[in-house]
């Protein structure tokens, strides 16, 4: 199975409205935020690279019960985060999937100001 490299991910993650790239916490953890809430980071010094994501917390643990390379949320909320090991064991599909629940799920929490400014 193709495993996407961390190019091919910034590019699918970049591509939400309103999303944009920051490293504030060091030049090797990029973060991605919608409307500055996180939805994804990545650790790009670690081989495989790792991501994480929100999730719906009873879809986190079905996720970690059937697939070795996603766990808990490494440094977050063990609830609502995962941590998934791009290590070529997940579809991309499946993984995409992963990312655009992540954004839907802080976009959900955006207030209406941001959802009109977002056009949603």
């Amino acid at each position: 199975m193709h495993q996407l490299n961390y190019k091919e991910i910034e590019k699918v993650l970049l591509n939400f409205n309103d999303a944009s790239l920051s490293f504030p916490f060091d030049d090797k953890t990029p973060v991605f935020k919608v409307a500055n809430k996180m939805f994804a980071l990545m650790s790009i010094d670690q081989k495989p690279l790792t991501i994480n994501l929100k999730c719906d917390p009873e879809d986190a643990l079905i996720l970690r019960s059937q697939f070795k390379a996603v766990i808990p949320g490494y440094h977050m909320n063990k609830d609502h985060w995962n941590t998934v090991t791009l290590d070529g064991s997940l579809d991309p599909g499946l993984l995409k999937k992963l990312i655009e629940d992540s954004y839907a799920l802080v976009v959900r929490t955006l207030n209406k100001k941001e959802h009109r400014r977002l056009g949603l």
